[in-house]
């Protein structure tokens, strides 16, 4: 990704991100907010700062939400009302896109967008009927794939049997997709959706947060060395083979930081499954759940520990390993989805194939037995965190892919703009 620094900056825009279950104000590491919340937040931050006008929508989930707050200068949030206002797991939302997309094409025919982006399948149904003929043009980021959680979960899929025909429709019918990793391109080719229809936009983070030195997070550290998972409490993210793992790394403590607040571990399925998988392993003693982090908790977390284990039996993208990365700690992933992007095998860090405990453990063995080895994948970590996934350079890269649709739809576009009234007193 080349820098911009020096372009001409564009007119400002007006950008809707549509973001149907995952808001930018949601506390992280439940089940259903992660690393998309994250993304369209730091996102909407990004494209702040580069002038433009971002408007964030989010499914009202709480009656007490006011319809509109600010998240930061120059970026709103609003709460649709579609569907009970509670929460609601995302697998549950589908019935209600039809009123999210009603409420968003009304808005926008009264002040519409220069450009609509959507993120995740059950937003883009909404917004693919929000701007029919309103010239408003969509672009789309799936941040996860029905196909590749279909093939890897089979009948624990819980995902409606929509999704994938939805995903292959909205591929086929929005105006450009941004792909957050190769592997996304390769998978929806398999879907039918051409190549040239995707530019590669990968997630990003904040290098300035997430750095080397800092505060480190005093845990009182119990063995030589410290093992970190970090990230929802959900199966997929491979809790268990780090678990299992840890049984060959006689010196070391796993943390596992992630699901509901500590002090309700107790009443979580995942967290009580990890629980027993530990004791029947004999490594219970080693193992410490922190349960979910506040979100300025997490750098120093990151910093405490020795390296920062990724695991995923498959992954969209992974954030995690970016934010470790930036925080000059190696990663040992599996090579799956966007990790094999970011992480460089054998210069940042090291990647196993997803769901093999003794390949994880021989390369966290590598890590642990060679502290200059450490520091050099730390150091080198951080350069390419800097020089290839700040938010800066994302949004850049972001504004480009919106500048050429409306290029491509220069028509379309006039007529949005000459519809656009002003906002109502």
């Amino acid at each position: 990704m080349t820098s911009t620094a020096h372009s001409p900056r564009p007119r400002p825009l007006s950008v809707a991100l549509v973001s149907e279950h995952a808001s930018p104000l949601a506390a992280l590491g439940t089940v259903d907010a992660g690393g998309q919340n994250v993304h369209v937040a730091c996102l909407a931050g990004a494209l702040a700062d580069r002038g433009h006008r971002v408007a964030v929508y989010t499914r009202r989930d709480a009656r007490e939400l006011p319809d509109t707050t600010e998240l930061r200068p120059g970026v709103r949030v609003h709460h649709v009302p579609a569907g009970p206002p509670e929460p609601l797991p995302k697998d549950d939302l589908l019935p209600h896109m039809g009123a999210f997309g009603a409420w968003l094409r009304a808005e926008w025919r009264a002040r519409p967008p220069d450009v609509a982006h959507s993120h995740f399948w059950m937003s883009g149904v909404a917004s693919l009927a929000a701007v029919g003929d309103l010239g408003v043009p969509l672009l789309h980021t799936y941040h996860a794939l029905g196909s590749v959680k279909r093939r890897h979960l089979g009948a624990a899929d819980t995902s409606p049997g929509q999704r994938i025909p939805c995903e292959r429709d909205i591929g086929l019918r929005c105006d450009r997709v941004l792909a957050t990793c190769r592997d996304e391109v390769g998978e929806l080719v398999r879907m039918g959706i051409p190549a040239g229809r995707a530019d590669v936009v990968p997630c990003g983070v904040d290098p300035l947060r997430f750095r080397p030195d800092g505060p480190t997070a005093r845990l009182g550290r119990r063995q030589p060395y410290r093992l970190l998972q970090l990230g929802r409490l959900v199966p997929r993210k491979g809790a268990a083979v780090s678990i299992a793992a840890l049984t060959r790394l006689p010196d070391a403590e796993l943390l596992i930081a992630g699901g509901p607040p500590a002090e309700h571990l107790e009443a979580d399925p995942e967290a009580l499954r990890l629980r027993e998988l530990a004791r029947r392993a004999g490594v219970a003693d080693r193992v410490r759940f922190l349960g979910g982090l506040c979100g300025e908790d997490v750098p120093a977390v990151l910093r405490s520990a020795d390296v920062v284990l990724c695991p995923a039996d498959y992954e969209p993208f992974g954030i995690v390993p970016l934010e470790a990365m930036a925080c000059g700690r190696p990663v040992v992933a599996s090579a799956v989805g966007g990790q094999l992007d970011t992480v460089v095998h054998g210069e940042t860090g090291l990647l196993v194939p997803p769901g093999d405990a003794e390949a994880l453990a021989r390369a966290v063995s590598v890590l642990l037995a060679d502290p200059g080895l450490r520091a050099a994948y730390g150091a080198a970590a951080r350069r390419r965190a800097l020089g290839r996934y700040g938010w800066d350079r994302v949004a850049s890269a972001t504004e480009r892919s919106y500048l050429s649709v409306l290029a491509d739809r220069p028509y379309a576009a006039a007529s949005a703009a000459r519809s656009r009234r002003p906002a109502p007193a």
